[in-house]
């Protein structure tokens, strides 16, 4: 799942980087001490470097999860992985893991295991996930190598699961050892829940062929040790270096999150005509921050920071400023060493813990939103007087939060529920378990928001709206035959110019028009003496509102036409059949699909027996797990685990006992037309607020 367009949902890359580099030519090639060695001995230090980390590789299925349109959509997808530590460790990127609701590994051996997320760090692009074999075991691991050591021209393996395929290996060479996108293409920068990746990695660029699927696998040097984690493909591949892959990875699993400070300081290198030419421009510090505390001010020169140099004139070596600062011991006090004209001034910061830039986002389907908390930076920028509150970031169009009035909105901080006070996500998602633990129908709430400057009032009613019973249509006389218009140019062509009346196109089988001898092709001109007057398309109605006069039951005289006769036929007339909007359906919340009961003329239309049992899906939910699982509107469900679907109600109970168990899998029988099919539906369970 290399980070690409159709990777990074929130992100833009360049089409193209023109980065040229020489590949090394000739029979004889240079090993890494700069010796010659020839082909045969080349091709062994190749095949050892691949063997030491084969069977460590490890291929990534995923299913994903990304927040909007007040929604959680699920999507599958696959990335690579390498096994980093005996007791089945992974490393990954965050982009193919960080936001993963199941994951799935397949080992070199083959052998399928299933992997939970232990943490994610979004700024370096790295997650670490767990094997969770069933049988404790030890896996085989990749070491890590000294990527500060790779030179231009140094030969690279690049390793994974490209396309989703099994593992794979190709190779090239380091064509950029500190890669960073260029100073005029800054927008380009690449963004994973509001972080800048390349405010923290400079990569190292090669022409080893990677492509979707790759990212997450091992760049590899000729000694068989990871340099480098591939994450994206910008013309040339682009991998994070081991040296910070490898930190972060150790602290994820040990501390399970990434530490790093903060003095809220904002920087940007020198201009190019400034003298003298060290340290690095301050252009701000963040309202509150440590730096802004220190006494900071725009336009000051940083030249010294924590007893060392600063020295930022090129977008290159602003990777280097940031790792310093983010290494700084968490609340300890700094010395800062600042040209203000040209004055020289010493300042002191207390360093503080820095926060992720977006808080997790979650779901609220009872309210139809999707919010988390606020950050630091959220409550600046939006000039909040304080972090409390539930923040959206999306309303889903037509639910209860877009339904109020006024409409709770993208932006919105939810402060309090009734009296109730909203302090965090958290205490939203509680207020709300305990708003619609017993409640039969949405509940309606008084709700506290505040937007802008502004603090307002609506009314929101919380919960999901159970699907009403439609009621069936009364009943009305019906003859079990689908017709079209004898209109005046089919008339003319039949022979019949001079007649109207209703061409029967088909006979339901074992019905009373069948019973009474009707046939395709007659032509039906009268009903109990009376002339059928339909001859334009738009008199369709015409015999059936003649039928709908008569009394179920009873029996209508017919004069059809018959090869240019009349013909004289007597129908008992049925009852109308139940139609689509008539049937009892069932919404289920967790799969996210809904099935209503099958009809006369559904059977007509798919040649189902009379006996045809089972529960018609009419709506699969983009995103959801039955969509995942590949359920399509028209599946008609007829068994859940084995046991038989009668209808709509035996698939409700059914459904209900399988979130009650909290399965890990349900199979779904179904036919689609003339086929049978079983659907797997994975969920990963969560409390649905």
């Amino acid at each position: 799942m290399t980070a690409s367009i159709d990777r990074f949902r929130r992100v833009v890359l360049l089409a193209a980087l023109c980065l040229v580099a020489a590949y090394l030519s000739g029979s004889g090639r240079a090993d890494p001490a700069g010796s010659t060695i020839s082909p045969g001995a080349q091709q062994q230090i190749i095949a050892a470097a691949i063997r030491a980390v084969t069977p460590a590789l490890v291929k990534i299925d995923v299913v994903d999860v990304e927040y909007e349109a007040g929604q959680e959509r699920k999507a599958e997808a696959s990335g690579s992985g390498v096994i980093i530590r005996p007791e089945g460790y992974v490393i990954t990127n965050h982009h193919v893991a960080g936001n993963a609701k199941r994951i799935i590994c397949t080992l070199a051996s083959k052998d399928e295991i299933e992997a939970e997320l232990v943490a994610t760090d979004p700024l370096s692009d790295i997650a670490i996930v767990k094997l969770r074999p069933k049988q404790s075991t030890t896996f085989p691991v990749a070491k890590f190598g000294d990527s500060s050591v790779l030179k231009p021209g140094d030969r690279v393996l690049a390793m994974g699961s490209p396309l989703a395929f099994s593992q794979s290996v190709t190779m090239g060479i380091v064509a950029n050892n500190r890669l960073v996108m260029p100073r005029d293409l800054w927008y380009y920068r690449i963004t994973l829940e509001g972080e800048d990746v390349g405010s923290l990695v400079s990569w190292i660029a090669h022409d080893a062929s990677i492509y979707p699927g790759n990212s997450g696998g091992p760049l590899v040097n000729v000694n068989g040790e990871i340099v480098g984690i591939n994450e994206l493909k910008i013309g040339l591949g682009a991998a994070i270096p081991s040296n910070l892959a490898k930190s972060v990875a150790a602290q994820l699993i040990e501390k399970g999150e990434v530490v790093r400070s903060w003095l809220g300081l904002e920087v940007q290198p020198l201009p190019r005509e400034r003298s003298p030419q060290r340290g690095v421009l301050v252009s701000g510090a963040v309202p509150g921050s440590p730096a802004e505390k220190a006494g900071f001010r725009s336009g000051d020169i940083l030249i010294r920071l924590a007893g060392q140099d600063i020295n930022v004139r090129f977008r290159e070596e602003m990777v280097g400023f940031n790792q310093l600062v983010f290494g700084l011991p968490v609340g300890s006090d700094v010395e800062a060493i600042v040209l203000r004209g040209s004055e020289t001034v010493t300042l002191h910061a207390r360093t503080e813990k820095r926060e992720k830039a977006k808080p997790r986002e979650h779901e609220l389907k009872r309210w139809g939103i999707c919010a988390r908390d606020l950050s630091l930076m959220a409550v600046k920028e939006m000039a909040l007087a304080s972090r409390e509150g539930a923040l959206i970031t999306s309303v889903s169009p037509g639910g209860p939060a877009d339904g109020a009035q006024p409409s709770i909105t993208e932006r919105d901080v939810i402060v309090a529920v009734g009296e109730a006070p909203v302090k965090s996500y958290d205490d939203l998602a509680k207020i709300t378990q305990q708003l619609t633990a017993n409640a039969t129908a949405p509940v309606p709430v008084l709700v506290t928001f505040v937007r802008g400057g502004g603090r307002y009032l609506t009314v929101v009613k919380v919960g999901i709206r159970e699907l009403e019973d439609p009621g069936r249509e009364v009943r009305k006389a019906w003859l079990p035959v689908e017709t079209q218009v004898l209109t005046r140019d089919i008339a003319k062509q039949l022979g019949v110019a001079e007649r109207t009346g209703a061409r029967i196109t088909e006979v339901y089988p074992d019905s009373t028009a069948a019973k009474a001898g009707l046939k395709v092709g007659d032509i039906i001109v009268a009903v109990n003496g009376t002339g059928v007057t339909a001859a334009e398309a738009q008199d369709v109605e015409v015999l059936p509102a003649m039928i709908r006069q008569l009394r179920i039951g009873g029996t209508a005289e017919l004069t059809v036409l018959r090869d240019g006769k009349e013909v004289p036929l007597s129908v008992e007339l049925s009852a109308s059949p139940a139609l689509p909007r008539e049937m009892k359906r069932y919404r289920d919340e967790n799969f996210e699909f809904t099935a209503r009961d099958i009809t006369f003329f559904d059977r007509v239309d798919q040649h189902w027996a009379a006996d045809q049992a089972g529960a018609l899906v009419q709506d699969v939910n983009e995103g959801g797990w039955a969509a995942l699982g590949n359920l399509i509107p028209g599946d008609l469900i007829v068994a859940v685990d084995g046991a038989p679907v009668a209808g709509v109600e035996a698939l409700e109970a059914t459904m209900k006992g399988v979130a009650q168990k909290r399965a890990d899998s349900v199979m779904l029988q179904v036919k689609r037309g003339i086929h049978n099919a079983f659907i797997e539906l994975r969920p990963a369970w969560k409390d649905s607020q």
